[in-house]
């Protein structure tokens, strides 16, 4: 065992796998073991397919299939043979799932109409009377999309296009009344003109049926006399058929919605969706004096139109307006510019050009599409990898203020459509960061591959929407993280054992277990045999909390599976549990933005509990002084002042058993506790040791602590966390700990 362990060792530390006990994983087909479950995707109910309704708005323009067959079974499966109809349509529905071709967009009627067709082989009258009764119960269509590289731009554009075609409709409708008002105006000056009133032009204007009826010349003569003596200036004049000239030629607005990504449609109407940020600036740019001018020129035409239009103050006033004087008021009228960027592809003046976007407030809904964030691997040097360019970015973008910023995975794009329909909305620039899954190096579909990422925490979903509310609990969420408050999710894993017995455990699916999922990252695990495991082996958890240097007295694993279904322990390398820390520092900033685990609360309300008990304390030498009018109660020492921080007041009371505490004034200082975790254990300004911090460590961290102290003044209470890993073995370790001890002096 100990030549096992020290191979074990010699692993971790170099990457190497010594003697003969240690094998690769390279070939067994590998995968974490809480993934097991998810053999064959057609055969579950989740979000995915997505179908785009075509001719819905906003948030019902896109729904599940799942979804769309739950609505469809409201109406069709009632009465006695209910359950009868709900069979048909899942079965339609799983066959629909499985026609479904990776990046491929289908025609929900087509995709039906094979699913049907494929199914009415039966010859079942009850299934086709099911089938016909979901039929004429289906009420949308639209393209069918599934969970691959092209979903967060194909989802992306199709609800921005949506929105964009419902502002430009608006947009033309009051443009056209607008032009409608003027030209009226125009039309009612011109009507009462000389020329209008001549004899030659008034016969004209009734036609010839009725030019023998009427005496021109003299209706001319009677019209001259009572037309009305005020007409338009000549400098109104002009100035109405300058604003009627930039408004029926302006180039922002189709008569019709179109489709496409040209910079302009053979209409010239421009168009806005572009692949980066350089060429979306430079339209931008380039279309600033036309947007200028059609907004005061819808600004103006109001004026005229009501004949609030006053030159002495107006002209000046319309001269100096220009692009920066534009609010969001009036640039909410026009199109947004989406932008989609490869994130894997993206160059360091890429980067630079999004991020002036974002600085400059420019109207721009930009998509940062990453695919794969394990290249490249550990250890090369001189390349940012694609997991720290997305933070960095997202981090930026925050940072900067002003900008909505969403980030998550393709596996939850659906859970998030109303938070991308808020940041599509967001009068300013908005940020999505996605990962797809689709580039992964390794054997999960993109689906489940993205999915892994944001369970494990390597790319957590979050929105910032600066509108929401002043502070960052109304900003800032961390919805549909799976079990936020934690720094891993746990699941329940049932299994078989040798004995054929069944058996259960709680497991976590960390950074690693996700980087296990990268055939790339293959070199960084060993297996090891099931007649080798022992308790020198550790959870991949409880090596990250515990941040001890040296050599490891054990080594972390983590469970994965075979394409048998066969359970295996893999060791890891150390470089692994490097980045899992830092991954686990990532998202505990992530929880401090959320209002999870806030040090800033924790802190306060461990003052609070300080003042609370050291109220109580002196109430009780009230009390006692009260009832024995003869007892001194002796101050402390005055050569050793105490402590009046709340934090040490708070450890130095007496505590029940199932609390942990630290009896501060008898530290010894021997740094001891400290080593093993200074942000759980802290020194007070006599540098004598308290509990800064629980939730910043592990029951295991503070049995260890009080194992380790010197003077056996730590006691570790009971586990707060339930679920944490061997709590049997460090409960029992933890027995002598939990009382202090008292001593008396003899003289």
């Amino acid at each position: 065992m100990e030549s096992d362990f020290r191979d074990h060792v010699a692993f971790y530390l170099t990457g190497r796998r010594p003697g003969s006990g240690l094998g690769p994983v390279e070939g067994l087909g590998l995968r974490p073991a809480i993934l097991a479950r998810y053999q064959d995707l057609t055969e579950l109910r989740y979000d995915y397919p997505l179908v785009l309704v075509g001719d819905a708005v906003n948030g019902s323009s896109v729904i599940s299939l799942s979804g769309l067959f739950d609505d469809m079974l409201e109406g069709a499966a009632d009465g006695p043979d209910a359950e009868r109809v709900r069979h048909h349509a899942l079965r339609l529905e799983r066959e629909m799932r499985k026609r479904v071709e990776p990046g491929s967009k289908t025609a929900l009627s087509a995709l039906w109409q094979g699913a049907e067709q494929a199914l009415a082989d039966d010859r079942d009258p009850l299934l086709a009377d099911s089938l016909s009764r979901l039929r004429s119960s289906l009420r949308a269509n639209g393209e069918v999309v599934d969970c691959d590289r092209d979903l967060p731009a194909t989802l992306l554009t199709h609800i921005w296009r949506t929105a964009q075609e419902d502002k430009a409709r608006r947009a033309r409708s009051l443009i056209d009344r607008l032009v409608f008002k003027l030209s009226d105006i125009l039309r009612s000056d011109d009507a009462n003109s000389t020329d209008a009133l001549e004899p030659d032009h008034l016969r004209a204007s009734l036609g010839r049926g009725l030019a023998e009826e009427f005496d021109f010349g003299a209706m001319s003569r009677l019209l001259a006399t009572a037309r009305p003596t005020v007409a338009l200036s000549a400098s109104r004049r002009a100035r109405i058929q300058r604003l009627l000239s930039t408004l029926e030629s302006q180039t922002f607005f189709p008569s019709s919605p179109a489709t496409g990504d040209n910079p302009r449609t053979a209409d010239g109407v421009y168009r806005f969706v572009f692949r980066s940020c350089a060429d979306a600036i430079d339209a931008y740019r380039e279309r600033l004096p036309r947007l200028v001018a059609l907004a005061k020129a819808m600004a103006a035409a109001e004026l005229e139109i009501e004949g609030e239009y006053r030159e002495d103050i107006h002209d000046a006033m319309f001269e100096r307006v220009g692009g920066l004087e534009l609010g969001p008021g009036e640039l909410a009228w026009f199109p947004d510019y989406l932008v989609e960027i490869d994130a894997d592809s993206m160059t360091a003046i890429d980067g630079a050009r999004l991020t002036e976007a974002l600085a400059a407030g420019l109207p721009m809904k930009i998509l940062l599409q990453t695919d794969d964030l394990g290249a490249p691997p550990i250890g090369a040097n001189g390349h940012l990898s694609a997991l720290a360019r997305a933070r960095q970015t997202t981090h930026a973008a925050i940072g900067i203020g002003g900008v909505f910023v969403l980030q998550t995975t393709g596996s939850h794009l659906y859970r998030f459509r109303k938070a991308i329909l808020r940041g599509l909305a967001f009068e300013g620039p908005a940020l999505f960061s996605i990962y797809s899954g689709a580039g992964a190096a390794g054997d999960l579909p993109p689906y489940l591959a993205s999915a892994a990422a944001l369970e494990s925490r390597a790319f957590p979903a979050f929105t910032y929407d600066p509108s929401a509310g002043p502070d960052w609990a109304s900003r800032f969420s961390l919805e549909f993280n799976p079990q936020a408050d934690r720094d891993w999710p746990t699941h329940p894993l049932s299994y078989e054992e040798e004995s054929l017995q069944r058996a259960s455990a709680d497991v976590p699916f960390t950074f690693v277990d996700f980087l296990a999922c990268d055939h790339r990252y293959s070199k960084y695990f060993a297996t090891v045999p099931k007649e080798k495991w022992n308790g020198t082996m550790i959870p991949v958890p409880d090596c990250v909390t515990n941040g001890r240097e040296g050599l490891p007295d054990k080594v972390p694993y983590v469970l994965m599976v075979d394409a048998n279904n066969v359970l295996h322990r893999v060791i890891v390398d150390e470089k692994l549990i490097r980045e899992s820390r830092r991954c686990r520092e990532h998202w505990r900033s992530l929880q401090e933005l959320g209002g999870i685990n806030n040090s800033h609360a924790v802190r306060l309300l461990a003052g609070q509990r300080a003042a609370v008990a050291e109220r109580a304390r002196r109430d009780a030498e009230d009390r006692i002084a009260a009832e024995a009018p003869g007892v001194e109660i002796s101050p402390a020492p005055e050569s050793a002042p105490a402590d009046t921080s709340p934090s040490s007041a708070a450890m130095a009371e007496p505590n029940r058993s199932d609390e942990p505490f630290i009896e501060t004034p008898r530290c010894s200082s021997c740094n001891e506790c400290i080593k093993i975790n200074d942000r759980m254990f802290k020194y007070d300004r006599n540098k004598q040791a308290y509990i800064a911090d629980l939730e910043a460590g592990t029951y295991a961290q503070l049995v260890q602590a009080a194992e380790s102290c010197q003077v056996a003044v730590i006691h570790p209470g009971k586990p707060r966390n339930p679920n944490e890993s061997g709590l049997e073995a460090l409960l029992e370790r933890a027995k002598p700990f939990l009382q202090p001890v008292h001593r008396t002096n003899s003289n």
